[in-house]
């Protein structure tokens, strides 16, 4: 009776357990782990995260804001000033023999001036498009910034699973060499293997914990580096996603080459320059040009702090007109702003010439690394498949004792390598899919 009752009890505990997991669902959570992140999670994590798209996003705003200034240097400005004088003496004049006052000793104006530009040898229009332009330029340099850290988020995410790999080959290297270990103490036991045989087998399973431990750092090393880039505790245990089975996909070295010199930011950011610098050109040739402005004034002048009192003049005025600015001789300084500025334009011509073949070099070299880890996965599957066959040969042949300890510790050797190999091909392959991915400019 006393087994049933405790039975029960278990039994009406567990109940209360599920009920209650049941109501609060973020119990289930908690007991079923952490979220598992996968890839395209990560690029968007790092991408609205990192510090260093925050900057190019400041940039851009700043840009606008200068586009802005720029625009109102087209529409009139308005001014007041306000100014008051005390006189130490009164001033006077003289007309003949007789002394009269001018004015008080107390002296105050204010005004009111609106200046609209009517000609500046399209100089503001020239400063607004260069601004405009410098938005498109942030805005770039913000889809370069995309992409970098896209790469580098893929990079870093192919890191952890193949040290995740690594472990997992370090891990199942200990289990075997232990069981070998086993077998081989039981031989030495039965008089069958010399003691050396046996310490042989003890050593490589001594090295073999020495490098899982190794690997266990790599990945947590490998994981604090993906923290790091999506702005996470550097500690924490992040949980990644595996990824599909590998299946390699066809890429044309023609179109690649098209799609990089239409598509990098870098290039898109030296075409936007050049625009700018076209229109430096115009900037500075405006300068033969006279600046012409319409200017209205009105203004108070009296003895009081409203200046609405005046006992020797009129208190206000108003006045409109047309101010003319043209200088005529500076040294042959504008014509040397000019010749500077198309200098500077044949520099970003040479300058894209130049980048155009850096972009297709670097397009041929990635292509060529992911041709040459695609065939790396071939022959390391192959490689794998006959080393895990020798290993089990071998194995069995010193359970029958036709061969000795060497031989397994060989093999196992053998199949360790094959295994790094294999999984250093297969994400090998992820890592330059990224890189070709990003000499095109895409994500």
């Amino acid at each position: 009776m006393k087994k049933q009752s405790a039975k029960l009890s278990r039994l009406l505990g567990i109940g209360l357990i599920v009920m209650a997991m049941a109501t609060f669902p973020g119990i289930v959570g908690k007991a079923q782990g952490q979220e598992v992140l996968t890839l395209e999670a990560a690029v968007q994590e790092g991408i609205k995260n990192n510090t260093l798209i925050k900057e190019m996003i400041a940039k851009e705003k700043a840009a606008v804001a200068g586009e802005m200034s720029t625009r109102a240097d087209l529409f009139p400005k308005l001014n007041t000033t306000y100014t008051f004088f005390h006189l130490k003496d009164r001033p006077y004049a003289y007309s003949g023999p007789y002394k009269f006052d001018v004015s008080k000793r107390d002296n105050i104006s204010w005004d009111f001036t609106i200046t609209q530009p009517l000609f500046t040898g399209f100089a503001l229009i020239t400063r607004q498009k260069i601004a405009s332009l410098g938005i498109d330029l942030q805005e770039i340099q913000r889809e370069q910034a995309v992409l970098d850290i896209a790469k580098q988020v893929k990079i870093s995410y192919f890191q952890i699973l193949l040290a995740r790999r690594a472990l997992e080959v370090a891990e199942e290297e200990v289990k075997q060499l232990e069981n070998h270990v086993d077998d081989a103490r039981h031989l030495y036991n039965e008089g069958v293997i010399p003691y050396n045989d046996y310490l042989k087998s003890e050593v490589a399973l001594a090295q073999s914990r020495q490098g899982r431990v190794k690997a266990e750092s790599d990945l947590k090393i490998t994981i604090s580096a993906l923290n790091t880039l999506i702005r996470r505790n550097i500690l924490d245990n992040t949980v990644i996603k595996e990824l599909p089975p590998f299946q390699p996909r066809p890429y044309n070295i023609s179109r690649l080459f098209e799609d990089a010199i239409q598509n990098r930011p870098e290039l898109k950011a030296l075409r936007v320059a050049l625009r700018q610098a076209d229109l430096g050109i115009r900037l500075a040739r405006s300068q033969y040009y006279p600046k012409v402005y319409l200017m209205g004034r009105y203004e108070r002048e009296g003895d009081n702090l409203l200046a609405s009192n005046n006992d020797f003049a009129n208190q206000h005025n108003t006045s409109i007109g047309i101010q003319i600015s043209w200088p005529l001789f500076e040294s042959g300084k504008k014509h040397a702003e000019v010749t500077r500025a198309i200098y500077q334009e044949q520099v970003l011509t040479e300058r894209i010439k130049g980048i155009k073949d850096s972009i297709l070099l670097e397009v041929r070299n990635a292509y060529q690394g992911l041709k040459v880890a695609e065939k790396n996965i071939q022959t390391a599957r192959k490689a794998l498949a006959q080393a895990k066959e020798n290993f089990r040969i071998t194995n069995l042949q010193y359970q029958q004792q036709t061969t000795t300890s060497t031989e397994v510790l060989d093999a196992r050797t053998f199949l360790t390598q094959a295994e790094v190999n294999y999984h250093n091909a297969l994400y090998g392959y992820r890592i330059a899919e990224a890189e070709l991915m990003r000499a095109t400019g895409r994500m």
